[in-house]
């Protein structure tokens, strides 16, 4: 019997890059600014690059799969990021820590990608199911390291980089193991047939992507200027770390939940129904001024996240071609970067030229006109 690839050890692989990768990105700034002492605008330059190197890694990923050898390609990126994170435990101090910290993004980058590729490939649940799945293994991940960091960091930043290294030595193994089996696709539905690889199909992947680039430079307000907004509405900081507890127990819970919806609506309502409740929680943001207000948004942002971000890469896979997997499973990852690194600049100049409200209004609207010409173009081209 042909070995197929398991749902179990890619669920296994997304969460230890995940924990991993959020091992370090939450202390990039602190320890560039505070154990480095370098400058805020040095670690702003740093969080570019960072980003940068990740959108490279995203293209790299999906062309050495569709091009290469993905199992080779698998096991080449995940033992590039594991020397560097074993490297930095030794050698983090300046410029070294930013250099080794760009290979690690870039690695990721890639990685993220191939397992996206890989999931194309699990045989035993639907493509739906299975992105479901990498969406909470990915959310989990950020949980455990986020929270392993804000314990590890104060006693050693060396101690903090152990852990990280530890935790993807463990990626590589899983992926050396798990990930050598033959990359097949499932036929596509007939209803989908005409859709993959056509003029149209391929269009609606760059606008749905153009609509995630809006999404996550809207999620980035959140992970930046969102601080000081609570903070300056007299909420100490815990009430905004506390936040993020909140989300990651509702997806931890939630998830599980979500491929129930394949029962009652199809994959692009799903997707349409998830933006734009996650849109209209920047809506509420406008007059948010207390704890409860704000934990009232972020509920609302957090049901729209887990009901459509996890549904596009399934949604992408049935309008390509199963020969451009790994392109096209990487441009949803490449808009998440571009709309992260865009995010906070454009989060500080509109505060600081105008006002919190204007930013969420504006946040709101960027989302909702590009899925309203998703929908729009989907409902033209596709009846079905």
């Amino acid at each position: 019997m042909m070995k197929t690839m398991k749902l179990k050890w890619l669920f296994l692989a997304s969460l230890l890059n995940n924990t991993g990768s959020a091992l370090l990105w939450p202390l990039i700034t602190v320890y560039v600014h505070d154990y480095l002492h370098e400058s805020m605008t040095v670690a702003g330059i740093v969080m570019f690059f960072i980003s940068m190197a990740m959108m490279a890694g995203n293209y790299c990923g999906g062309w050495l799969f569709d091009h290469w050898r993905p199992y080779q390609a698998a096991v080449l990126t995940v033992l590039v990021a594991t020397l560097a994170t074993i490297l930095l435990i030794f050698f983090h101090g300046w410029p070294t820590f930013a250099l080794l910290l760009c290979l690690v993004s870039f690695a990721d980058g890639s990685s993220l990608t191939i397992i996206n590729a890989y999931g194309t490939a699990v045989t035993s649940r639907s493509t739906r199911y299975v992105f479901n799945a990498l969406y909470m293994a990915m959310n989990v991940g950020v949980v455990l390291g986020t929270l392993l960091v804000g314990v590890l960091l104060p006693i050693s930043p060396t101690l903090t980089f152990t852990v990280t290294a530890g935790a993807y030595l463990v990626f590589a193994v899983v992926v050396a193991l798990a990930f050598r089996v033959p990359v097949t696709k499932a036929q596509a539905p007939q209803s989908q047939a005409g859709q993959r690889s056509s003029q149209a199909g391929i269009h609606l992947v760059y606008a749905l992507c153009l609509c995630l680039l809006t999404v996550y430079l809207s999620y980035s307000l959140w992970e930046t200027v969102m601080a000081v907004r609570i903070t300056d509405a007299g909420l100490p900081f815990v009430a905004y770390s506390s936040l993020w507890t909140i989300n990651g127990v509702i997806i931890v819970v939630g998830q599980p939940l979500v491929p129930l919806l394949a029962k009652v609506m199809k994959l692009r309502t799903q997707i349409e129904l998830g933006i734009f409740v996650f849109a209209a929680s920047f809506l509420l943001l406008t007059f948010a001024h207390s704890f409860a207000m704000f934990v009232v948004a972020l509920v609302i942002l957090t049901l729209g996240e887990m009901t459509g971000l996890p549904a596009v890469p399934a949604y992408i896979d049935q309008l390509t071609d199963p020969s451009e997997t790994g392109k096209y499973q990487g441009l949803p990852n490449i808009a998440m970067s571009i709309g992260r690194a865009i995010g906070p600049f454009y989060g500080g100049l509109i505060v600081d030229r105008l006002n919190y409200e204007t930013l969420f209004v504006s946040a709101f609207g960027m989302i909702l006109v590009t899925l309203l010409y998703v929908a729009a173009y989907a409902r033209q081209k596709f009846v079905k």
